[in-house]
């Protein structure tokens, strides 16, 4: 009985807990919106395409998470909403979203893919608006 008892207080909560992480257009979203680059990186595949404010290069996942740090900590978002969102026929995944900062407003562009039930940024993009 305790057994049946404790299944139905946790097993709604993991659903929950579970559903809110099933959207990795969100997720990443609000990642973005609270400048987080350590909860952006965790998206990241092994090499990443970054590209911020004309500068591109392909990054390391550590090298790209540092670089997203110093981005963040020189522009403090404020806020950030996903405009377009949508999906190859591979099955590879982009949104496309507006960032306001401190210092200014950015087009954010992100490009990733889910397999295996893991999801793996190949290419993000921020360009000064």
């Amino acid at each position: 009985m305790k057994k049946l008892i404790l299944f139905l207080i946790f097993a709604p909560l993991s659903f929950f807990s579970a559903a809110s992480t099933l959207d990795p257009y969100e997720d990443i979203a609000n990642a973005i919106r609270s400048g987080d680059a350590k909860s952006v990186a965790r998206y990241f595949s092994s090499s990443v395409d970054l590209t911020l404010i004309g500068q591109e290069d392909v990054y390391s996942k550590a090298q790209a998470e540092q670089i997203l740090k110093a981005f963040f900590n020189k522009n403090t978002p404020r806020s950030f909403s996903i405009i377009h969102r949508g999906e190859s026929k591979d099955g590879s995944k982009y949104a496309i979203g507006n960032l306001t900062t401190s210092n200014g407003n950015y087009r954010v562009y992100y490009y990733f893919k889910v397999a295996a039930g893991s999801v793996n940024i190949q290419e993000l993009r921020f360009m000064k608006e």
